[in-house]
């Protein structure tokens, strides 16, 4: 632990002299004056993450105590497999609410209107709804892994094992990179905070309620975070629809925006309307959003910890539940938000709109100060609890995929406790000096978020068939990989070199263009698949479920108690049913049944279909801010009382 302290703090002076001499030159102006005072984005970065980093590791010493809940290290990166519907939902969706779900989503809404928040939603909404087939097989087939990997290398051996362990470590890194660059940008942009300081800071007091708490504190946590980024949300509708006497209502906000497109037609969109579906940059970053996001959903082991975490009873249900929830988030956010922007006529640099500046720029055009203090307090929650769920998922991959794996087989808990500790610290401090060596590249939210896909997206199809498909061979899920990514970033290069406004040039403007993004993105994921596919279509490979349960094994024996009827088979394989046909029905509504009529009618919305829209808007995120915040309380109503009693737990 001392020596991984000391390698951190070497690095991280290193990466702070870059910082002051490389992203302050880049960084330096983004596009708006700051509207907070500096101290204010130290108090938010440094006190507030203070704060929950004490309230979450006291609650976690409370459940110890009264809760009879015993450190272990399968505790530690599993929260006991016990995890009930609400928090498991609430987990989903806030670790699935990135910086962003509130920058980008506002940003797509800036640049094509009400198809972008549409698409953002929908295309990231369906993984986290498909996942649940995942989620509910994990529990049939690998009740003990730790891991998405644990069975990976149970199937196909080390190799494959280590291809794909690449593929989850650079997940984890890219979705990290996202985090720090749209929060650090925000902090600097609202306050003037150095943002490489910003990109340091954020994640300290995440880093040190995870040591404290592991799994299990990251579910807290996401619990309160979750509950202030629905408040925020809440406020900005009341704001912007009811009380504003700048946006005019709904009527007010229809004429504006209506007015904007007659100035600034939006090209490729109906009439050059922003109240219109037919956009076809909106679809094409669907499309994008869509590819992309089955990566950071299939290849992210945060999810996969959560299907681990939860109860198998709640598993499918928390992970519907939770993409439904989530869907509220970007949709209403970046329809109030990222078209207040356009109707208030906001100053925007084009790289300030890339760097996921529209929100903070509204609120603070809205609302002044108190605008933009409520983006940076929702901001920071996004990231901090998106933060923790990569931390501890960094955590047990290389915990249990490499020291348990390769260097110590025989590893006792005390000594896999340990080696997750210090891997959140490690990564923790790691975190600030990855965002500063993209920022001093050149590189922003909006160009990693569309390029993810590219680099991971040919991993999702090989993933998912290990795990539901029997003829699954593993020499052809390593090629749909490896040859998937290799094709992805050959589109990319190749379709950005043939764009004739860039004259041939390989440039992060030729390779951020909209067609570049997409033929790579689909290349990536469509390749692995078809390798993947037609390898183990052509080779049979003789295979047994039962054979992953004999070889993933658990560290510790866990003190919970869950019904028999939790592992019943039939059960499982009910809901495995149900995840189908209630994941595959909201899909289709989601991405084809309600968007493609819209876009093929070219209809662009007058101001009774806007009131529907904005009220659909509303309604549901209403109606998920009451599911996030009071479920988890009457899941955990029992335990409540048993705290407040002041009683220890009996066993």
């Amino acid at each position: 632990m001392k020596k991984s302290f000391a390698l951190s703090i070497a690095f991280l002076s290193v990466i702070s002299i870059i910082a002051l001499s490389s992203t302050q030159m880049i960084y330096g102006d983004s596009g708006i004056a700051p509207v907070l005072d500096e101290s204010v984005g130290w108090f938010i970065v440094v006190g507030l993450g203070a704060v929950f980093a004490i309230v979450i590791s006291a609650e976690i010493k409370i459940e110890e105590k009264y809760l009879g809940v015993k450190e272990t290290s399968e505790w530690f990166n599993t929260a006991g497999r016990t995890i009930k519907t609400g928090l498991t939902a609430a987990a989903i969706v806030s670790a699935w609410t990135w910086a962003a779900t509130l920058l980008q989503s506002s940003t797509v809404a800036y640049l094509y209107g009400i198809s972008g928040p549409f698409w953002y939603a929908a295309g990231a909404s369906i993984q986290v709804l498909l996942f649940g087939i995942l989620a509910i097989e994990l529990k049939r087939k690998a009740p003990n892994a730790h891991t998405f990997l644990e069975i990976i290398r149970a199937r196909f051996g080390n190799g494959t094992h280590k291809v794909f362990l690449i593929f989850a470590l650079m997940t984890n890194m890219i979705v990290t990179a996202m985090l720090l660059l749209g929060g650090s940008a925000v902090v600097n942009g609202l306050t003037g905070m150095n943002i490489s300081l910003a990109a340091f800071m954020i994640p300290i007091g995440v880093m040190i309620y995870t040591v404290v708490g592991g799994l299990k504190a990251t579910f807290i946590a996401d619990y309160l975070h979750t509950i202030v980024i629905f408040s925020v949300i809440l406020i900005f509708v009341t704001t912007v629809y009811v009380t504003s006497d700048i946006t005019g209502g709904v009527s007010g906000m229809y004429d504006k925006l209506v007015a904007a497109a007659a100035l600034h037609p939006v090209e490729g969109n109906a009439a050059g309307a922003f109240l219109t579906m037919a956009s076809l940059g909106g679809l094409m970053f669907g499309i994008i959003n869509i590819v992309g996001n089955f990566g950071t959903v299939f290849v992210d082991q945060a999810y996969w910890q959560r299907a681990i975490a939860a109860r198998p009873s709640s598993t499918v249900k928390g992970f519907l539940l939770g993409g439904a929830c989530w869907f509220a988030i970007p949709f209403t956010l970046a329809t109030t938000m990222g078209l207040t922007a356009v109707a208030l006529n906001v100053d925007l640099t084009p790289a300030a709109v890339q760097m996921g500046l529209v929100v903070p720029t509204a609120a603070s055009v809205l609302m002044g100060p108190v605008g933009a203090i409520l983006v940076l307090s929702m901001l920071f929650m996004a990231v901090t609890s998106a933060g923790s769920a990569e931390l501890i998922a960094v955590s047990s991959l290389i915990t249990y995929d490499v020291y348990r794996t390769y260097k110590n087989p025989n590893a006792t808990g005390k000594q896999l406790l340990k080696v997750s500790r210090a891997t959140i610290v490690v990564f923790g401090l790691g975190m600030g000096g990855l965002a500063v060596i993209l920022l001093a590249m050149g590189l922003s939210l909006g160009f990693v978020y569309l390029a993810m896909g590219i680099l991971i997206g040919s991993a999702v199809i090989p993933i998912a068939l290990t795990i539901l498909w029997k003829k699954t061979n593993g020499m052809a899920a390593t090629a749909g990989a490896i040859i998937g990514l290799l094709v992805a970033l050959a589109t990319w290069v190749g379709v950005a070199v043939s764009l004739p406004q860039y004259g041939g040039q390989v440039n992060l403007a030729s390779l951020g263009d909209n067609y570049s993004m997409l033929f790579g993105n689909i290349a990536g994921i469509l390749v692995g698949g078809l390798v993947v596919i037609a390898g183990s279509v052509g080779k049979s490979t003789k295979f047994e479920w039962a054979d992953i349960k004999s070889k993933l094994t658990l560290v510790e024996q866990s003190d919970s108690q869950l019904e028999a009827s939790e592992h019943d088979e039939a059960t499982l394989k009910k809901a495995y049913s149900f995840s189908v046909k209630g994941g595959g029905l909201m899909t289709l509504v989601l991405v084809v049944f309600w968007p493609l009529p819209l876009f093929f009618s070219n209809y662009v919305f007058d101001l009774g279909a806007y009131n529907l829209w904005v009220g659909i808007s509303m309604l549901w995120v209403g109606i998920a801010s009451a599911f996030i915040i009071f479920l988890p309380i009457i899941d955990g109503r029992k335990s409540i009382a048993q705290v407040l009693s002041g009683k220890k737990q009996t066993s």
